[in-house]
Order: structure tokens, then sequence, then C-alpha cells
């Protein structure tokens, strides 16, 4: 618990002083933002800057810093350096300047932002690659909660149709109709129960593994039956919401749309993803004492946790909540593991319209462009969401792929504010350091893990730190040559 709590103060730390540090860097000023220059009633509003803040980080949320923690945390507790570590330097990062380098930009989308700063080829792969990373977010996101509810009551494909007829409308809604009035609610139920949770954790004050007396390490897995790759780099790709995600540089923009004054950037991006990891922290160490609690693991104490290490991340809230927090446990935990995952696939398939209208330079204002638009979106969210009923192993596969991609996109994102930074002669080793970090990460998974090119680590790791090597040394020469033309 230790650990724990220093994480926590640290987190607490990092928004109060590097965060004020990058706000400066990014120097926020008085000029009008798009929320009042483009007001158009549909996806440009001025909103409370509470209920942005509330938004976006529900928007950014969802289960992944529940789920992800989970996971992540059956690596032993290096988790907490990647959620401490990740979020403040690098997912916080990520999250405030991409929002406010949209709103800069007059509310410009990721690939829009991209093809600016990384040249038109990048735009045109990142529109594509963007938009089918977040056509497999809303899919992913139907399937689970159906299933769920399914055990409740009703058929799977019925609910199925009830979420995506959701999707649909909220899809199409001005922002405020129903992700302005019901987000914040959503939102303010998943913080109380992290809260909830963490008055428990110190009123038991269960004995955890600690960072100083775990006897692991960074290349060995702490159960290695349980996972198919080694901690580096799967534990980066495994929690992603709760340190960085690259879905979030496409959710900053729906919110960068709703901001009135470029100085809330700070507390409303930044301040979002320090909670994210706080979430994060707090369900990481739940799962702890739920596998490694000692003198037993709290699986053997609560009634029906008959899987024990191999418990998933659903049940494991499922049984946590109802155990620790009775009634309202159970409640909170349907919400969570339920109405999260449905709110990050409705802002998922918004900022798809809005990322596709963008590029074909079509207004959203009359309903019929928002349909041509929607209509083939999801169209092929239906046929991903036929195969993976139809393939034996079809969520497990889509979900694997969405965690590199995820990432990925993180990388880009990074790079792209770090050519804003170098033109703007700002410090931008701030986005290049996990730039860098993130292009090995993700590079070196392609090379090991099971799921791509699945190479022996005597080859795949060599492989990941030539990428390394390789993006240091484009950088070097780009930037020589960047400030050969800025003195010109």
């Amino acid at each position: 618990m230790i650990s724990f709590l220093v994480s926590l103060v640290a987190l607490l730390l990092g928004y109060l002083l590097y965060g004020r540090f990058v706000e400066k860097v990014f120097g926020p000023d008085d000029r009008v933002t798009p929320a009042v220059a483009k007001a158009d009633g549909l996806d440009y509003i001025v909103l409370p800057s509470w209920k942005v803040f509330m938004i976006q980080f529900l928007n950014i949320a969802g289960t992944g810093p529940i789920f992800g923690a989970i996971m992540g945390a059956k690596f032993g507790p290096v988790a907490y350096l990647w959620i401490v570590f990740g979020c403040i330097f690098a997912g916080a990062v990520h999250d405030y300047l991409s929002g406010m380098l949209s709103m800069r930009h007059n509310g410009a989308g990721l690939p829009e932002l991209c093809g600016l700063y990384l040249g038109k080829a990048t735009k045109k792969l990142m529109l594509v690659f963007t938009v089918l990373l977040l056509i497999m977010v809303g899919t992913v996101f139907v399937y689970s909660p159906a299933e769920i509810l399914h055990t409740i009551s009703g058929d799977t494909l019925m609910w199925v149709a009830i979420i995506f007829f959701y999707y649909i409308i909220a899809t199409m809604l001005p922002i405020d109709k129903i992700i302005g009035k019901v987000y914040p609610l959503f939102a303010f139920s998943l913080l109380f129960m992290a809260g909830a949770l963490m008055v428990w954790l110190f009123l038991q004050w269960p004995t955890l593994p600690e960072l100083w007396t775990h006897t692991g390490n960074l290349g060995q897995q702490t159960h290695p039956d349980l996972f198919k790759d080694e901690i580096f780099p799967a534990l980066f790709i495994t929690i992603a919401c709760g340190a960085i995600s690259g879905f979030h540089g496409t959710q900053s923009p729906l919110m960068a749309r709703c901001v009135k004054s470029e100085k809330m950037g700070r507390p409303i991006f930044y301040g979002a993803m320090i909670t994210e990891g706080v979430v994060a922290l707090i369900w990481a160490t739940v799962a702890a004492w739920f596998f490694y609690g000692e003198p037993a693991p709290g699986y053997t104490l609560i009634e029906n946790a008959t899987k024990g290490f191999q418990t998933s991340a659903p049940a494991l809230v499922n049984l946590v909540c109802n155990d620790w927090l009775g009634i309202a446990g159970a409640v909170l935990a349907m919400l969570g593991v339920v109405a999260a995952p449905i709110t990050s696939g409705d802002t998922a398939f918004r900022s798809a319209r809005l990322i596709v209208a963008e590029w074909l330079k079509l207004s959203q204002r009359p309903i019929m462009n928002r349909l041509y638009i929607c209509i083939p979106l999801f169209g092929c969210s239906i046929a991903m969401l036929v195969w993976q009923i139809e393939s034996p192993d079809g969520f497990n596969t889509i979900w694997q792929y969405f965690g590199w991609s995820n990432q990925a996109l993180s990388a880009f994102t990074l790079w792209t504010l770090t050519v804003y930074l170098v033109r703007n002669k700002k410090p931008f080793w701030i986005t290049l350091i996990p730039a860098l970090f993130m292009t090995t990460v993700c590079s070196t998974f392609l090379m090991v893990s099971k799921i791509a090119f699945n190479l022996p680590g005597s080859i795949g790791y060599p492989i990941g730190l030539v990428c390394l090597i390789v993006a240091i040394v484009w950088f070097c020469v780009w930037y020589k040559k960047e400030k050969t033309l800025i003195k010109e």
C-alpha cells in the first residue's frame, strides 16, 4: 500500500508542477476559441467548464483505466511505475497539447493536425488509420456490454441493435442534447466508485507487493503461464488509457470545440488524464489485493470467486464491487462495465463522423450530410461485428489489434506535437522523449508479439532498438534542416 500512496502523491504533484510547466510551454492566451468563433449549435457549442471536464474524462476513460489496470496489475507492482510516469510525462502531455493544438487550428481533428505538421502523405495515412481505429472502438464497445446485458435479460442481438440505435442518435444529435446531459452523471458514477474503493483499501490496508520488495524485473513476468508476451513491451500496450492512449488524441478535439477559454485547457485536458491515472492506480491496487494480497489473496475471501488468478477483468469488477460496496457497488459496477464502454463507443463514431466531414469539407449542419457519413461508418462496424460474432476468438483478436493500433496512434500524435513545438521554438523534448519511447514500444511489440510477427526475442528486440536509432537519426537530420529553414 505504500507504493500506492506514493504513486497517488506523485500524480498530484505531476499535475501541480509538471502540468503547469507544460501549460507555460504552450502559452494559452485570451484569443477567441472555436466554440465561440464557429458556434453552430451542433458540434461547436460553449459548455460549462466542469461539464467539459466530466465529458472529457468519460470520453478518454470508459473502461480503459479499469480493465487495462486490472490486466496490467498481473505483471506486478511495476504497473505503478508505468501509470505514474506514463500519465505525467506522456499521456497528460499528449492529451493537453493535442486538445490545445486543435483549438489553435479552429477545432481541427487529429488527421488534419498530422497533415499540417507531418505532411499530406501522413494526413492520408492517418485519415484511414484513425477512422478504422474509431470504428474498431465502436465495434468492440457494442458486443461486450450487449453480452453483459444478455445475462440479465433479453437476447444479445437485441441489445446489440439497441446499442447501435443509441449510437446513431448520439452521433447525429447536437453534443449538448445527450452527451452533455448524460455523460457527467456516468463520469460521476465512475469517480464515486473509484473513491469508494480507495476508502475501502485504506480501511482494510491489505499487505501487497511493493516496488522495492518485488523480485521480478522489467523483462520477467510475474506469472509466465498467463501472458503470451514479456513485460516489455506488453505492459505498455496493456495499460493504455491509464498512462497514454492514442484514442485520446481523437477525443480531445471534441472538447476543444466546446471550451470557452484556452486557460481552461490544463484542468480539462491535463487534469482529466491525471484523474484517469488515479482511477487506474486504484484499480491496479484492487487487482493486486485480489491476486496477491496477504496473508491470503483477496479472491479467496470473496464468494463465487472460483477462478482465482484467471478471473477476467469484468468479472473482477463485479465480484469486488458486489462484495465491498453491496447493492450500490453492484449498480456502479454495472455502470462501469456497461455504460462506460457504450459512452466511449458513441464518441468514437462522433469523432469518425467529424474527421470524415473535415476531409470531405462537408458541412454537418444539414442532417442529410450527417447521414451520408454515418451510414457507411455504421455499415463497416456492423460487418466487423458480424465477423467478430462468427469468429471463435473474434473479440480478443479485434481488441489486441486495437491495443497496438491505439498506441501507434499515440506515437504519431506525439511526433506531430514535437514538430509543432520545434517550429514554434518551444522546449520540444517534452514530446520528443515520449515519442521515441512509444515508437520503440510499438515497433518492438510488432516484432515479438504472438499476434504479429512473433519473432524470437533475440531478433525482435534488436529490431526494436534499430527502430529507435532510426527515429533518433531521422529526427536529428530533420531538425538540422528545420533550423536552417527557420534562420532563412
